[in-house]
């Protein structure tokens, strides 16, 4: 029997599991066409101790270049994490000892069905429910052992856990509160867009065309979490969004787009420092806006196939790569208009007012590099890290970032007839002056 390339495809595997977040289970209903991967993940989830998986299978053709492959090498099955430890070490023994390995004969995989169980094979169907009894997060797999083989089948696959009282909840164990959790932000936004418009009410003369942006800006992002509410609570009693994946998906462009655009113009001190943008920062908008869009294409794909596509893996580079690129495209304006101050501060006399601009625009950079961290990097540890039963505190924690950092910036530059930032006196005025010139000093 020759050798499979198994190796690198269960490799590619625990990349996947690493890198995936816990998928939504909506019920899905796919076609695998000709497809030759030995491994094929189709779903993560979190099961309580009345876990289901239900698979149907119809459609089945298996196409070899070879003899024709043994139905027994074809076949689904549930696996751990803890258990993936297991099938590596399984793997690596069988090739120090040059020996063909197949995931379907590990003891450490909980087998569903083979192609042996297809009546009568081949071009049949298939369709069974399976409890799961111990409590775990688990991957549900396709795997095909048979040497230059291509499958082809329509695969529908419902997983879910039974509440207390035999109701079906779609959601993973871990992420059965975001429908409350978002409905519950979606309120404190709605509050927050309100208290806004408050303030800019009360001070008209004050306003500038960024703070209207900025209550788009709020008034997307309740939109967007209520409509994220909606769409896991279909999920979660349903199985389906019914629509509300569509209107989501629309309020997250906008929000994004607007949230990086408010940074963006707020860094370069639009509306605040002067009424216009220099070419260098309308460039960066130029790169930011469709760089978005991409990224909210990738975000689209990933969230709405899932990781049984071939090109799956690659959207979800494509959307960590622009994702950081325009992490680091609005941050240079933030520094250029510091750097201005810095250098204007030397020549127009106006000490204090400069000083406390260049002290606003420091503590603005460092609130956005916190809050890119803190949702870039710590949110993603824990969702890594975090036990399956607990996912849904990396949508809190990112969540209570997001509002934190909302309220910050826009406390920051909120429309006030006598900024604290901008209306000094004389004795301001020389202290001022005496810091910038040992600043200067330092530098």
């Amino acid at each position: 029997m020759q050798k499979l390339p198994f190796p690198a495809a269960l490799a590619a595997t625990l990349f996947l599991l690493l890198l995936l977040h816990p998928a939504l289970a909506e019920i899905k209903s796919l076609k695998i066409t000709s497809d030759a991967r030995s491994m094929i993940l189709f779903e993560k989830f979190g099961f309580t101790h009345t876990g289901h998986v239900a698979i149907s299978v119809s459609s089945v053709s298996v196409v070899s270049s070879l003899s024709r492959p043994d139905p027994s090498r074809l076949g689904f099955f549930l696996l751990s994490e803890e258990s993936l430890i297991q099938v590596l070490i399984e793997l690596q023994q069988q090739s120090e000892q040059s020996q063909p390995f197949c995931v379907l004969d590990s003891q450490y995989i909980n087998l569903l069905f083979t192609f042996r169980d297809l009546s009568p094979p081949p071009n049949t169907s298939f369709s069974q429910s399976y409890p799961v009894t111990a409590p775990n997060e688990y991957s549900l797999f396709f795997s095909n052992c048979a040497p230059e083989s291509r499958v082809t089948m329509d695969v529908r696959t419902e997983v879910y856990n039974l509440d207390a009282g035999g109701i079906r909840d779609y959601l993973s164990a871990g992420l059965t509160h975001l429908p409350s959790l978002f409905f519950v932000f979606s309120v404190v936004y709605f509050g927050f867009l309100g208290f806004w418009i408050y303030i800019c009410l009360t001070n008209r003369r004050s306003v500038h065309r960024i703070h209207l942006l900025m209550c788009g800006l709020i008034l997307m992002k309740a939109l967007n979490l209520i409509c994220a509410a909606e769409d896991k609570h279909y999920v979660k009693v349903t199985g389906t969004p019914h629509g509300w994946d569509i209107l989501f998906y629309i309020f997250q462009f906008i929000r994004v787009v607007l949230l990086f655009t408010v940074i963006v113009l707020i860094g370069t001190g639009w509306s605040f420092l002067k009424p216009f943008l220099q070419e260098k920062e309308k460039k960066v908008l130029m790169i930011v806006i469709p760089l978005q869009v991409l990224a909210n294409v990738a975000s689209v794909v990933i969230g709405e196939t899932g990781p049984f596509i071939k090109d799956w893996v690659t959207w979800n580079q494509v959307f960590l790569l622009v994702d950081i690129i325009c992490c680091c495209a609005i941050i240079f304006p933030i520094v250029w208009s510091i750097r201005s101050l810095r250098e204007t501060s030397k020549t127009d006399g106006k000490a204090a007012r400069n000083l406390a601009k260049l002290t606003l625009f420091r503590q603005f950079y460092i609130v956005v590099i916190g809050y890119l961290y803190f949702t870039r990097i710590v949110v993603f540890a824990l969702k890594t890290i975090a036990a399956y039963k607990y996912q849904w505190v990396s949508n809190a924690a990112e969540e209570i970032a997001s509002l934190a950092f909302y309220m910050v910036m826009f406390y920051m530059f909120r429309p006030v007839e006598k900024n604290e930032y901008f209306v000094l006196d004389d004795e301001e005025e020389e202290a001022a002056e005496i810091a910038l010139r040992d600043e200067e000093f330092e530098l």
